[in-house]
């Protein structure tokens, strides 16, 4: 007991503002993610050659565009984003410098996840829809994006977990958060301790963010109702 509360004297702090970062970076970054990453999604949807304004070059692109992105691995993107990011935000290390690139690589990752979601949705209620006249825009904001929001939530939980473990990632760069600390006090300094207390911080706050997703999906599921 000694021990532990020796430990959280001397790491407490340190850890308090590391777990504060990285939710910080990965809350801004899922939001911005999001903020591309649903225009993106719809738009495959909506130009797909099944959609409701097909446009196969379009669409194609598009894809080819997303799965670019996708294909890219998160480390390597975040090294040779280092000169955009110093554009973008002044500096490529800590919060400011860890949230471009998560950006950058979680929004195409966000574009499929909101496609998968939209094409969840029941074609008869596009097609009815459609049938009373409705615009395009109007069948994705009234039909589209209501109906898929269940799959939506979910979909942005297991977005937020994974640029959660994205930004572990980026402490291998200065990017800042528990990640950080695990490279420059668990594995640099050899404190076993300190590399532990990160992990069980992160799998705590991992479980959280995917039971917040799964209880909130189910309140906005309309089959639970």
């Amino acid at each position: 007991m000694e021990a532990l509360q020796a430990f959280f004297a001397q790491y407490g702090a340190l850890l308090a503002q590391g777990t504060w970062d990285t939710i910080v970076m990965t809350f801004v970054s899922t939001v911005f993610a999001y903020v591309i990453g649903i225009p993106l999604g719809v738009l495959v949807v909506v130009t797909a050659p099944d959609g409701l304004k097909p446009h196969r070059a379009f669409n194609r692109v598009l894809g080819w565009i997303v799965n670019i992105g996708r294909s890219i691995p998160f480390i390597i993107l975040l090294v040779a984003l280092i000169p955009f990011t110093r554009f973008v935000v002044g500096t490529s290390l800590g919060v400011p410098g860890a949230i471009v690139p998560l950006v950058v690589s979680a929004s195409p990752f966000v574009a499929r996840m909101v496609e998968q979601s939209l094409r969840e949705v029941d074609g008869d209620l596009i097609e009815a829809a459609q049938s009373f006249g409705a615009s395009t825009w109007q069948i994705v904001y009234k039909v589209y994006l209501p109906e898929a929001l269940p799959s939506l939530i979910r979909g942005a939980a297991i977005t937020f977990i994974t640029i959660f473990g994205y930004s572990a990632m980026a402490g291998t760069v200065g990017g800042g958060g528990l990640g950080d600390i695990a490279i420059r006090y668990g594995y640099q300094r050899y404190q076993n301790n300190v590399m532990i207390a990160t992990i069980v911080i992160l799998v705590v706050l991992v479980q959280l963010i995917q039971t917040a997703g799964d209880v909130s999906a189910r309140k906005l599921d309309k089959r639970n109702r």
